[in-house]
């Protein structure tokens, strides 16, 4: 497999003549691709090289995907075929859905009518528990792992990825390489704790997934990575009635249940919880429509009167006086780091595997990895090692470097993405940008229409971190529609020592030349 996703297009692979990419994540690219000698469209993925290095996984993997093409249900995807190719490649053939998948639905449409979750979300519980006799975990139930394709009967859900699918018997989360297999927006207790898990796991990811199809947001929200999982672990998310008010309140009893922290105190089964839902929501008519979420009013407990606000005085003039002077002083600082020759900049004229010009600053260095990305920072070595291996991302180094030198913990990263929609709102793009760039990527604000290089382009910022020891860099990111390729440019740096000053002239520096 390439490191270019796009150089197999046109290719063969074990015997599937390829035609586009359909899909990607952090473990696998999804093509579509045509089997000649059946003369059908298949979806073919085809998983990461660095994980079929590891010979254990590679034997499991193979072993557990025959399992689940085994499976005869009309909810699972069919699975034609899974096995090693012979450049060593793993892959997955299985039955291409011409449909959309739930997270691009709740994208376009937002909250689902009450009549659709209650018929979709019981064929993807039949299809979970059909898994779980089979002594199958699926682990990764989200709205991009289940596709609709429309039919004359009504949509058809089809539950997909079961290719990182484990036996009900192993520990959950993590593979050899101890990297978390899961979402974390999805991502039941007990496999951040690393615990034993079973089919009571794929339900706590299925009630999120409900959650948002009926909330439009999901039961936890939060600005970074350790906070969520935190959530996760120990906090009560929002009663479904407080934001969907029309919502009968044995809804909230249900969900409660089915997202409770503890497997033993959650449904037996996927299909109770469904089941049990609908029964809650059934007062409500089949023509019941949800409408666009509104947020609730802050209450004020009982008997606690709300707090008065703080009156105004000489201490509060003198404190703002202080956040006066401490700007100026800021300002004064960074006009003298421009004055003593801090402002010789550096231009990159771009390449043809990266069409992007831009300027960066003279005191950085600039490298190329392959036909893929580049990278210009102080530290560029181990920046681009960083960026380079995405799936397996070492942060040790990173890591240092943000301790000792935050001062060198930055940098900009340019790369072309055909997966990229700049039009798409910020979880798309997080998701999107998961799959490319290092270690857990969190956007954590709304996305803004920008103009860069004279193209439409979106702007947005958030964290990248190591999930394992806790480093994380800042960063404010492009997006930018281009006729080819849609362009992401990320201008990183350590938490507390971003320069907008620097972040605004690299983009306006930026240029598409043509190659």
């Amino acid at each position: 497999m390439s490191v270019n996703d796009r150089a197999l297009i046109g290719r063969e692979v074990a015997g599937y003549q390829i035609e586009d990419i359909i899909g990607k994540g952090g473990m696998a690219v999804v093509y579509l691709a045509v089997d000649p000698r059946l003369n059908r469209r298949v979806a073919l993925k085809i998983l990461n090289p660095l994980l079929g290095e590891d010979e254990r996984f590679r034997q499991r993997f193979v072993l557990e995907s025959r399992t689940v093409a085994s499976i005869d249900h009309p909810n699972i995807i069919p699975i034609y075929e899974a096995d090693t190719a012979d450049d060593g490649t793993l892959y997955i053939a299985m039955r291409y859905v011409n449909g959309p998948d739930l997270r691009k639905l709740f994208y376009d449409r937002g909250p689902m009518p009450v009549s659709q979750v209650n018929r979709t979300f019981a064929q993807v519980a039949a299809a979970l528990d059909t898994a779980h006799a089979h002594d199958l975990v699926h682990r990764d139930v989200k709205p991009a792992n289940i596709l609709i394709a429309a039919h004359t009967e009504g949509d058809h859900a089809y539950l997909t990825d079961f290719g990182i699918t484990k036996h009900r018997t192993s520990i959950s989360g993590l593979t050899q390489t101890n990297q978390f297999i899961g979402t974390p927006r999805y991502m039941s207790p007990e496999q951040i704790n690393k615990e034993h898990i079973d089919g009571r796991c794929d339900q706590y990811g299925l009630a999120c997934v409900v959650y948002e199809a009926l909330a439009g947001r999901l039961p936890f929200q939060r600005d970074n990575e350790i906070a969520l999982l935190w959530a996760h672990l120990a906090e009560t998310p929002t009663p479904l009635t407080t934001l969907r008010p029309e919502l009968p309140l044995e809804v909230d009893g249900v969900m409660m249940r089915a997202l409770a922290k503890s497997p033993e105190q959650r449904y037996e089964t996927c299909g109770q919880f469904v089941a049990e839902l609908r029964d809650a929501i059934s007062g409500a008519g089949q023509s019941y429509q949800l409408t666009q979420p509104r947020p609730a009013a802050p209450t004020v407990p009982a008997g606690r009167q709300e707090p008065s606000r703080p009156r105004s005085g000489g201490k509060g003039i003198l404190i703002g006086a202080a956040v006066a002077i401490t700007a100026i002083v800021a300002l004064v600082a960074m006009l003298a780091t421009f004055l003593r020759g801090g402002d010789t900049w550096v231009a990159y004229q771009g390449s043809a595997a990266v069409p992007v010009a831009f300027q960066y600053p003279g005191a950085w260095t600039l490298q190329p990895h392959a036909d893929v990305f580049v990278v210009a920072s102080p530290r560029v070595e181990q920046f681009r090692a960083l960026f380079a291996t995405p799936v397996t991302a070492d942060w040790a180094t990173v890591n240092e470097i943000i301790k000792d030198a935050p001062q060198d913990a930055g940098g900009l990263y340019v790369q072309t993405l055909d997966t990229l929609d700049p039009r798409s709102g910020a979880k798309q793009l997080q998701e999107t940008m998961q799959s490319s760039l290092p270690g857990t990527v969190s956007v954590f604000s709304q996305v803004v229409q920008v103009s860069v290089g004279g193209q439409p382009a979106i702007r947005l910022q958030g964290t990248i971190a190591d999930p394992q020891r806790g480093g994380q860099l800042e960063f404010t990111g492009w997006v930018v529609e281009r006729p080819d390729e849609p362009a992401l440019i990320i201008y990183f740096c350590a938490s507390g020592r971003c320069d907008n000053a620097t972040a605004n002239r690299l983009v306006r520096s930026v240029s598409f030349p043509m190659f």
